[in-house]
């Protein structure tokens, strides 16, 4: 009888202690957890008093591309800022316009002619420019075909099938048809589209299916090693502008532009922040005013009635 008893305490005993040493391990375990977590929770409280700014882009390219190009900027604004910037791609060009007008974004990246509507609208202010590789303020529309079509001017493009990009593109759609206008070549002169995304114009061509098309330069010089050549460049053009709307936050735009101005690839610690960057983003920004877009409006006045009144707003055309 007392060796069972015996032999009962001490499996009482062993239980107790797996017990307590389990208790112990788990208490341990937590506490582990916890210090683990607190700088994700410290973090994220921070972030909670952060006002979130949504930024507006065009839809340029497919959603994927734009997502990859454009989100690595908003990690930095909100590095940089005391807001959290969020991504908010139009599925259209009007969708961008109309989300900046009724404030679903505070802030967006448009182009020329869309901006240009935005002004006319609702007062739209443009506050920063896109610099390019060289440091300036602009960029231009590339007409291109495949390398091997045989073509030596832009008249050989009469009868032939053509894609331009969004109709409320700058460089896909405003400037080439003003480009091949003043070269003579109408749109009845063409068997034209309107693709909806730069990239869409260039794959077009080089699948055959247009004979040529019409893009912003640095969507055209990625696709130059896979099989297109450049026929005719525009004059250049106002680069992308930053905008807001015109009773947009003073404070909110000075840290914008604060952060932005500050981008120098040139400099080491710029490397790293701006390799993933829309290459109209990645060389950095000037100050822009309205006043660097009124090219874009005498232009749309000046070219035939077939593009304009169908495209924008007509109060655009009046004069000053």
């Amino acid at each position: 009888m007392r060796r069972k008893k015996n032999i009962l305490f001490l499996l009482l005993s062993l239980v107790v202690i797996l017990v307590v040493s389990l208790f112990i391990a788990c208490d341990d375990g937590l506490q582990v957890s916890d210090n683990k977590e607190m700088p994700s929770l410290l973090q994220n409280k921070v972030e909670q008093e952060k006002e979130i700014i949504y930024f507006g882009v065009i839809s340029r390219y497919n959603p994927v591309l734009m997502y990859k190009r454009y989100q690595p900027v908003m990690d930095y604004l909100s590095e940089k800022t005391p807001y959290i910037f969020k991504l908010k791609l139009g599925s259209t060009y009007e969708e961008a316009v109309n989300n900046l007008h009724y404030n679903i974004t505070q802030v967006a990246s448009l182009g020329g002619v869309t901006f240009s509507e935005s002004f006319v609208k609702f007062g739209a202010r443009a506050i920063l420019r896109s610099k390019n590789e060289n440091g300036k303020g602009y960029y231009q529309s590339y007409i291109v075909t495949r390398k091997d079509n045989e073509i030596t001017s832009l008249k050989d493009l009469i009868g032939k099938t053509f894609a331009f990009a969004s109709i409320k593109s700058t460089s896909g759609n405003l400037y080439p048809r003003y480009l091949l206008w003043k070269n003579g070549i109408n749109l009845e002169d063409l068997k034209y589209v309107n693709l909806k995304h730069h990239d869409a114009v260039a794959v077009g061509v080089l699948k055959g299916k247009y004979f040529a098309g019409a893009l912003k330069d640095v969507a055209a010089k990625s696709f130059l090693a896979k099989g297109l050549k450049v026929i005719a460049k525009s004059e250049p053009i106002p680069s992308v502008p930053i905008v807001v709307s015109k009773d947009a936050d003073p404070k909110m735009v000075s840290a914008l532009k604060k952060a932005l101005l500050a981008v120098d690839p040139e400099k080491p610690e710029f490397k790293d922040i701006v390799k993933d960057w829309d290459d109209e983003f990645k060389y950095g920004f000037i100050e822009a005013s309205n006043d660097d877009y009124k090219v874009i409006l005498k232009m749309i006045r000046d070219i035939p009635a077939k593009c304009g009144e169908s495209c924008h707003p007509k109060n655009i055309f009046a004069k000053d």
